[in-house]
């Protein structure tokens, strides 16, 4: 029984740890994408500076920030 539960528990242990690194995968890409997309503004729209590119950024920081405390709190009821 003692090594069942063992077992049990290094499962259990081994699922929090992929779900976290796939956390902060997703939480790269979707600064990434946001990063990307505010310099594109930026030479779409002819800005000399990097305001859009700042904004999104910000802007991807804490969207990211949200979802992945949102997935802690399902990890951890």
């Amino acid at each position: 029984m003692a090594g069942n539960n063992k077992n049990q528990n290094r499962k259990e242990q081994l699922k929090q740890i992929a779900a976290l690194s796939g956390i902060a995968f997703q939480m790269g890409i979707t600064i990434y994408l946001f990063v990307i997309f505010g310099k594109w503004l930026d030479v779409r729209l002819g800005n000399s500076g990097k305001t859009f590119l700042i904004i999104f950024t910000l802007l991807g920081v804490g969207i990211s920030l949200y979802a992945v405390l949102k997935q802690i709190k399902k990890l951890n009821p």
